[in-house]
């Protein structure tokens, strides 16, 4: 995600209205986020589709990894024999 540009990526929510094909042409475009306000104080952000996949999967890839650290604190660990067993029989469930 690029730095937010204060003078060109904070909007008021009339601006984006009157705007709104330029704006979403914008963020496909250059991929920027764009800050929404509403009264003077931000009310949303708007961001292109592939950064939301982009940001979508590195949340689920740091969910993995802090779930398989607090699962190795609790000692919760396959020795290399019983994940070898249970890969078999994931690959023999898949082929059948």
């Amino acid at each position: 995600m690029k730095n937010i540009s204060v003078s060109s990526d904070i909007i008021p929510v009339g601006e984006f209205k009157s705007g709104l094909a330029k704006y979403l042409k914008e963020i496909k475009n250059k991929r920027n986020s764009l800050i929404i306000t509403q009264n003077g104080k931000p009310a949303g952000v708007l961001i292109s589709p592939s950064e939301f996949d982009e940001l979508r999967h590195t949340k689920i890839f740091i969910e993995s990894i802090s779930r398989g650290l607090s699962e190795s604190e609790k000692g919760e660990v396959f020795s290399t024999s019983k994940l070898r067993r249970e890969l078999q029989k994931t690959r023999t469930a898949k082929k059948g």
